[in-house]
């Protein structure tokens, strides 16, 4: 991801070139033009070198339905089963990175996938998705008839003591699609005891600028309908958003306290300023001891976990390196 974002930074590291999107079909087009002694220019999905020692673009690699691409054929790991996100969320590197649509692998590619971990004694299914109950669907509103046919179809191909899970690690699920339609057809299917559920923020101030698409109030249904299923909901948080106030992050632990006593676990965050995304120029929140103290009291409980302290020190050095390489106008386009 971080060539995709910031080839030149990456030239500038050494590199002679940089694959930018989804490398699959990059990497074969650059080995036969190795071959054939082509020009590198003329391979989709590159930032090649120049005399001057600019990143130069080649035109961007075609993206391919998801089924094109194995996703750990018969190994162990988590199957793909959606690349991109309809969600735009300002922090977030997937929807520009990959695209702002829901790609989806099938049923059938998913079986296959889970057939050859089969037949290597693998057990155990989990998938990658930005979204898990957004399988299937185009748009935002779940489509549990998708969502089913995929649980069933996997549940099919393994043995007695299989088991899948999803909305897990590392996948997540949004709150507005925690229902107890969808809780029910999980239970039904899978053997995880907890779901990742993405609140970001306890301000509603915050949740609009970054992009998120819901307000604070799915949050709290959300975590009681999951608890009501049998569900121990952990729930994200994101500390030190630009634009934050110490108000905005005081909602924010006061939310996070309210839904810890309701029986979630609350996973802690610290804003970090990712390339490619619209908020790598942002400058974090400042996070006071307050913030800090208020945490710490809640991991104390062993009502919340997580980096956030380490991350923050990531968010420095994101920082700087944004301040040292500004976005470019000078981006020319190889030819070739």
């Amino acid at each position: 991801m971080h060539a995709t974002a910031e080839p030149q930074q990456v030239i500038d590291a050494g590199w002679d070139l940089a694959g930018i999107g989804e490398g699959e079909s990059t990497i074969i087009s650059l080995v036969r033009a190795l071959q054939q002694n082509e020009p590198l220019t003329s391979v989709p999905g590159l930032a090649v070198k120049d005399g001057d020692g600019v990143a130069l673009r080649t035109r961007p690699a075609p993206q391919l339905p998801l089924d094109a691409y194995p996703s750990f054929l018969g190994r162990k790991g988590p199957i793909e089963i959606t690349r991109g996100c309809r969600y735009t969320c300002r922090f977030c590197q997937t929807p520009f990175m990959f695209g702002g649509q829901f790609r989806h692998r099938s049923v059938a590619s998913v079986r296959e996938h889970v057939r050859g971990m089969v037949d290597r004694g693998l057990r155990d299914i989990r998938f990658i998705t930005p979204t898990s109950l957004s399988y299937g669907s185009p748009g935002p509103d779940p489509d549990l008839g998708k969502v089913e046919e995929l649980l069933a179809g996997v549940k099919e191909e393994l043995p007695p003591n299989g088991r899948v899970f999803f909305g897990s690690f590392p996948s997540e699920v949004r709150p507005e699609h925690v229902t107890p339609e969808a809780m029910r057809l999980l239970k039904r299917y899978v053997a995880n005891d907890n779901l990742i559920i993405g609140a970001q923020s306890g301000s509603d101030k915050v949740l609009a600028a970054s992009g998120r698409g819901h307000d604070t109030s799915p949050v709290r249904d959300a975590v009681r309908i999951a608890v009501e299923h049998g569900f121990r909901p952990n729930v994200d948080f994101i500390f030190g958003m630009p634009g934050e106030t110490e108000d905005d992050q005081a909602a924010s632990v006061r939310l996070a306290s309210d839904l810890a006593e309701l029986g979630a676990r609350i996973h802690t965050h610290t804003f970090m300023p990712l390339p490619g995304t619209p908020w790598r120029d942002a400058e974090p929140a400042f996070i006071p001891l307050a913030t800090m103290s208020e945490l710490d009291r809640l991991a104390q409980r062993g009502d919340a976990y997580g980096h956030w302290r380490k991350q923050a020190e990531h968010a420095v050095r994101l920082a700087e390196t944004a301040k040292a390489y500004p976005r470019r106008a000078r981006r020319r386009r190889a030819t070739g």
